[in-house]
């Protein structure tokens, strides 16, 4: 009797890591059967919810908002869920969703097989869920720290010491309170997702600053922030309200 296939389908915003993905379930994985493909939130949820699959492995940064977004719009729960990332501090937030397993690109091939492997292992939901709760509290440790993968490999800083970060394009080049900088092949739109409950603001296109670093602002059409070592950067004219109202915020949170 043949096995019966995994229904699945995959949800990642870049072509390329989706061919890949496709060619290793394909090679590695026969048991699973791919449904369908996604690449932003609103074709992942309406995808879901008309092909039902049991399984999605889903890509966490895409360009119209999140993972998570397509797992509290779909109608459809009855599916397990094993997410996508290049960053493993996403982890935590994943298994808080009831993750099997999360892939750190690029994607290992045994990793991949071993979490379909778990999927195919959970019956009961009660033990899963306890297990999770495990997962979760080992975790919590790295709530403070960021991962940030560069051309030399993997930089593990706290996320206190970041000053700002400034866009360069398809890179973001980190300002550290050490004077170092670290510059990542992600956009700052992908940090500024990651670090806006961390006590940073998006002043401009190009700035996402560290409120505990900023000395004073000084107005003009859109102002400038000064930072504690002297340094400054300009604060966009259409962001300057809200980032006045967050910066008082800020500050009597600090009282």
């Amino acid at each position: 009797m043949a096995q019966e296939k995994i229904k699945a389908i995959l949800v990642d915003d870049e072509k390329n890591s989706l061919l890949t993905l496709q060619l290793l379930l394909e090679k590695y994985c026969p048991e699973v059967e791919i449904i369908g493909s996604a690449q932003n939130v609103e074709d992942s949820i309406l995808l879901i919810d008309e092909k039902l699959p049991e399984l999605v492995f889903l890509d966490i940064a895409m360009p119209d908002g999140d993972g998570f977004e397509v797992l509290e719009n779909v109608q459809h729960k009855l599916f397990q869920v094993i997410f996508i990332t290049a960053y493993d501090q996403y982890a935590l937030r994943a298994f808080e969703y009831a993750a099997l397993h999360y892939l750190l690109k690029p994607i290992n091939f045994n990793e991949l097989q071993d979490a379909v492997s778990r999927f195919k292992k959970v019956t009961d939901e009660s033990e899963f869920n306890e297990k999770l709760v495990k997962m979760k509290d080992s975790l919590a440790s790295q709530q403070n720290k960021i991962i940030l993968p560069t051309m030399e490999g993997l930089n593990i800083i706290d996320i206190d010491d970041i000053i700002r970060c400034e866009s360069d394009n398809n890179y973001t080049l980190f300002f550290l309170k050490t004077d170092k900088k670290i510059v990542t092949s992600k956009t700052l739109n992908n940090y500024d997702k990651l670090l806006s409950d961390k006590d940073f603001f998006r002043i401009h296109s190009k700035h996402l600053v560290n409120l505990k670093y900023v000395k004073r602002y000084v107005k003009g059409r859109g102002g400038y922030v000064v930072f504690h070592d002297g340094s400054h950067v300009d604060v966009s004219a259409s962001r300057v309200k809200d980032f006045l109202i967050r910066l008082k915020t800020y500050a009597k949170s600090l009282n």
